[in-house]
């Protein structure tokens, strides 16, 4: 692919695998899926689920505008959370980072993410 471009800010949390912070081909651009690790610090931000939720949407945002866009041009979204309980919690903190319409959205509870974390959110933006 010769239009594949590597997204990479050191705003968000350095990848801490064998991905990329996200990839643009064309006007898309495909966000890796992220933990509430504090980018300075490369820490787990652990003390509440808001907490950690806002870190995830910051991270997200980083990588956003590291590849010219927002968190206003998310088309689709796909939130894992450790317990369905935190559900109301991530869309009261979506709602400070999105403006209706709001992008489609996948949810999903899953046995564990990376670092114990709480939240893990992907994202597709059209730049």
């Amino acid at each position: 692919m010769s239009n594949k471009t590597i997204i990479s800010t050191d705003k968000a949390p350095a990848a801490i695998g064998t991905y990329s912070q996200a990839v643009k081909v064309g006007d898309m651009v495909f966000l890796s899926g992220q933990i509430p690790l504090n980018p300075e610090t490369m820490e787990m931000v652990t003390e509440s689920f808001e907490a950690q939720a806002v870190q995830v949407f910051d991270n997200l945002d980083a990588v956003a505008k590291a590849a010219g866009g927002t968190l206003g041009n998310t088309v689709k979204l796909t939130i894992l959370l450790s317990d369905m309980a935190f559900f109301p919690q991530v869309n009261e903190v979506m709602a400070r980072y999105f403006d209706e319409p709001y992008p489609a959205r996948a949810a999903y509870a899953v046995k564990a993410l990376p670092k114990d974390a709480d939240i893990e959110v992907e994202a597709i933006l059209a730049v």
